[in-house]
């Protein structure tokens, strides 16, 4: 194939993409989280051939793990929505009709009922517009499971088609972007259920020390809205805290604000997202983070996952340009390396006791 006649096909290749693009934008958002997660399950359907299992049985069970783990990650949320939702409503009766605040000698008299009544009128219709929105969800929901399974039984033809868009002198370039982008997706997962699992362990106590009964579904809450873009956690501090404005209880509603904000809904941000970028990206955490809630501020729930993968693609791209405009500094600095692991191992013995030469018999 002449080199005009790939570019030329290559270029067809991406006003294709860009038309679908365009033509497909309702989906976008599934069709890219289901290749980010083909680019995460892509090891485990490899394993799984390698033990012997034919490529249709290792991308079906492949992406049947998938799906469970989605629904066992997203099961809680629902299960507490559904088992709270009568309790929520009744607590939300049982706030005053009036509320009295005296601050500095000023006292001050307010009307809940519209409050209350707006509040559960609020529920309700986010209650059916959640049951509307159901047949759109299961039909996504459908077509981010097709496109899994089919992303990882046509991977490897996709993966030969894309580098064979590549010049032969740019293969290597485009492999290490590509080892970038798995471990960089792997990471932002494994980052994203590790701050959860951190915002559940820290919330228990937490809650526990605020003197609330549902500790853990109020854990089990604030862990789940990690995967909300942005507010996260907030939006359960926030409730917690007018609840208790409500009541009058000013102490409680500061301690859940300011406490519950501070452990629950900015420390595991803090303490774990920058570490583990580190350790399994490569990413510094100063990065890592402008690209998360950057992402999240321009993209909405997609930027989670593009803005951090933007980054580390930057990051790959700096290091392959560093490399290839100073060659001579990348090879000092190996040989350093080199020498560096040599004289940690100290000196060779020329003859070493336990040779051919120093067992055979001079005599």
């Amino acid at each position: 194939m002449s080199r005009h006649r790939r570019y030329v096909l290559g270029g067809l290749f991406v006003v294709a993409g860009a038309l679908a693009a365009a033509l497909l934008a309702s989906v976008v958002g599934t069709v890219f989280f289901a290749v980010t997660v083909a680019y995460l399950l892509w090891p485990l359907r490899q394993e799984l051939i390698d033990r012997g299992q034919s490529r249709r049985i290792a991308s079906l069970s492949t992406t049947a793990a998938a799906f469970l783990a989605t629904l066992l990650l997203f099961a809680p949320l629902a299960v507490v929505a559904y088992l709270r939702f009568d309790s929520f409503v009744a607590v939300i009766g049982l706030l005053p009709t009036e509320i009295d605040l005296s601050i500095l000698g000023f006292e001050y008299r307010s009307s809940l009922d519209s409050f209350v009544e707006l509040a559960v009128v609020y529920v309700e219709q986010a209650a059916r517009r959640a049951a509307r929105a159901a047949p759109v969800i299961l039909v996504k929901v459908t077509l981010f499971v097709f496109l899994i399974y089919s992303l990882l039984f046509y991977g490897e033809d996709a993966k030969h088609a894309a580098l064979a868009l590549v010049p032969p002198t740019y293969r290597d370039t485009a492999r290490a972007l590509n080892r970038r982008a798995r471990d960089t997706l792997f990471a932002i997962y494994i980052l994203q259920a590790a701050t959860a699992l951190g915002t559940f362990v820290l919330a228990l106590p937490v809650f526990f020390a605020l003197g609330y009964d549902a500790v853990v579904t109020l854990a089990t809450i604030a862990a789940v809205l990690q995967f909300v873009p942005i507010v996260g956690p907030v939006i359960l501090l926030v409730g917690l805290a007018a609840y208790h404005v409500a009541l009058g209880q000013l102490v409680q509603a500061v301690l859940v604000f300011l406490i519950g904000g501070f452990v629950v809904a900015w420390l595991p941000d803090v303490l774990i997202r920058p570490r583990l970028a580190r350790e399994t990206a490569g990413v510094p955490g100063s990065l890592y983070f402008v690209g998360f809630f950057g992402g999240a501020l321009t993209l909405g729930p997609i930027g989670l996952v593009a803005g951090p993968l933007a980054v580390g693609l930057f990051v790959e791209s700096a290091s392959l340009l560093s490399t290839e405009l100073n060659p001579t500094a990348v090879e000092s600095d190996a040989d350093a390396v080199e020498s560096a692991d040599a004289d940690a191992a100290g000196p060779t013995d020329p003859d070493p006791v336990g040779s051919d030469e120093s067992r055979s018999d001079p005599g």
